[in-house]
């Protein structure tokens, strides 16, 4: 078994080798998830991309070559550089304490909808309603709407990744991210899981983040490639 530091260097690769396996989509050595969940493809040796990537494109418009050094090659004549995000990744050392007032539910199939509309008003551009299939989703109700949403993402024998942090811009610096943040924390260590998270550099949210025990551990790259 591939230890948990290895897993982390290529947190997409892993995922699709173990948890998320029924999701894979190879193509030339290379590894993408099904474009219906989500739109993250994965290597090891990036003379492979290019090839790999020219034949996604024919099932995805756009798609995310995620690597922590490592920079993809591609066909200038089919697949542009829309976009790259300076990531970074971090892990929990040591939650922090959070006093939860909130009333956090696991989120079933039938909020798949409302999760999706609130994603996309927040975040909008590459969450797919399957992307729910990745893992579970919890959510704080007000007036009897979904207002806040935490989810599960990657994951592996060894760890799972915290996404998908959104809130109603009606309902923000009220603590219901801190506190779904740290509920989804102990969800994942109640499974002898390592909890991890993703975000942009600069972030604002990271000192939330630091604040909850995560600590910056390494870069994490986003290239968003589209189709010409």
């Amino acid at each position: 078994m591939i230890e948990l530091e290895e897993q982390l260097k290529n947190p997409v690769w892993y995922s699709l080798k173990e948890t998320h396996k029924k999701f894979v989509v190879e193509l030339n050595g290379v590894q993408f998830y099904n474009p219906e969940v989500c739109t993250f493809g994965s290597f090891f040796d990036e003379t492979k991309t290019t090839e790999a990537a020219n034949e996604y494109l024919k099932t995805s418009d756009n798609f995310f070559f995620v690597s922590e050094n490592q920079i993809p090659i591609v066909d200038d004549a089919q697949v542009f550089l829309e976009k790259k995000i300076d990531g970074c990744q971090m892990v929990l050392n040591k939650l922090t304490d959070v006093s939860i007032t909130e009333n956090i539910v696991l989120l079933g199939e039938g909020f798949i909808d409302e999760i999706y509309d609130l994603v996309w008003l927040v975040m909008p551009g590459y969450y797919r309603r399957r992307t729910f299939e990745m893992g579970k989703y919890f959510g704080i109700f007000k007036n009897g709407k979904l207002v806040s949403i935490t989810g599960q993402r990657m994951q592996t024998n060894h760890f799972t990744e915290v996404s998908a942090v959104v809130t109603h811009p009606d309902y923000t610096r009220k603590g219901l991210a801190k506190q779904l943040i740290a509920h989804t924390t102990k969800e994942i260590l109640k499974e002898d899981k390592t909890p991890i998270l993703h975000t942009n550099k600069g972030n604002p949210a990271i000192s939330l983040y630091e604040k909850l025990g995560y600590e910056l551990t390494r870069d994490m790259n986003w290239w968003l490639y589209r189709k010409k």
